[in-house]
């Protein structure tokens, strides 16, 4: 293993995933406004992607994870343009599982395990690909570590009241 420690290889994973994470987190706080998908519906009569997914909260998030990016830049040499991407990436793959999760009945809000956690790491992690290919311990990684943070910060902006449902 190429990590001195396993805290070596959690670090270097989120560090690499913070910007898609914050991106993926802004919307509940930023969101609200106009539907991504301006209220049309898919040829099966269904929404689009529905109507938590805003135009605000999807700018906002890509605004606030490349923000984030650019101070990971002056604090860990990060490349700002990765920022910007895995931010995107993560945005769009939440998009891509609120696509399906329409095609399958599923309420805005409804939650698919697994998916629900993981869409905006892969999305991130695909959008990484033209300027880095993480390593695959790192993938592996935030595959393992993702959902359950996932589900304590949706519980925590549950408490909150920041979110309606605690996932």
């Amino acid at each position: 293993m190429p990590y001195e420690t396993i805290t070596d290889l959690i670090k270097e994973a989120i560090i690499f995933i913070f910007p898609a994470y914050c991106a993926n987190a802004i919307p509940v706080l930023a969101g609200g406004g106009k539907p991504i998908d301006l209220n049309k519906k898919f040829p099966d009569g269904k929404p689009v992607f529905g109507s938590n997914k805003t135009i605000r909260g999807f700018i906002a998030g890509l605004a606030v994870g490349t923000v984030v990016g650019v101070l990971q830049n002056l604090l860990f040499n990060y490349n700002i343009f990765l920022g910007f991407m895995v931010s995107l990436g993560a945005l769009i793959g939440d998009l891509i599982e609120s696509f399906i999760k329409r095609r399958l009945n599923f309420e805005p809000g409804r939650m698919l395990p697994i998916a629900d956690q993981l869409d905006f790491v892969f999305g991130a992690l695909l959008f990484s690909t033209p300027i880095i290919i993480p390593k695959l311990e790192v993938v592996l990684v935030l595959i393992l570590i993702t959902p359950p943070i996932h589900i304590f910060t949706n519980f925590a902006a549950y408490l909150l009241k920041l979110k309606k449902t605690p996932w």
